[in-house]
C-alpha cells in the first residue's frame, strides 16, 4: 500500500513539474528563443529595384517601380500633387 501512495505522489509531482515547465518563458531559464525557433535565411533577398538616377515617370516601367523610387530614392519628380501616388497619368492612375 505504501508503494502505491509513493508512486501516486511521484506521478503528481512529475505532472505538476511538467505543466509548469511547459509555461516557463525561455528567458527565465537563460535560453534565447532563437535556439528554439526555425533558423532565418542567411541572406536577404536582393532588392528588386535600385536607385539609379531615374527621376521621371517616362523612365519607369510600372506603378510598383515608380512607387519604389519615390519612397526610396532622392530627387524624384513623379508625384506632382504630393499625394504619395506617383505617375498617376501614366502608371498608377
Amino acid at each position: 500500500m505504501k508503494k502505491i501512495i509513493v508512486g501516486a505522489v511521484l506521478c503528481l509531482v512529475a505532472a505538476y513539474g511538467y505543466s509548469k515547465l511547459r509555461h516557463v518563458d525561455l528567458a527565465d531559464v537563460g535560453t534565447s528563443r532563437s535556439a528554439w525557433a526555425a533558423p532565418e535565411p542567411a541572406t536577404a533577398a536582393p532588392a528588386r529595384y535600385s536607385c539609379d538616377g531615374r527621376t521621371h515617370c517616362s523612365h519607369m516601367r510600372s506603378c510598383e517601380e515608380a512607387t519604389y523610387f519615390i519612397q526610396n530614392c532622392p530627387g524624384t519628380q513623379m508625384d506632382g500633387d504630393n499625394d504619395g501616388i506617383p505617375c498617376e497619368q501614366q502608371w498608377c492612375g
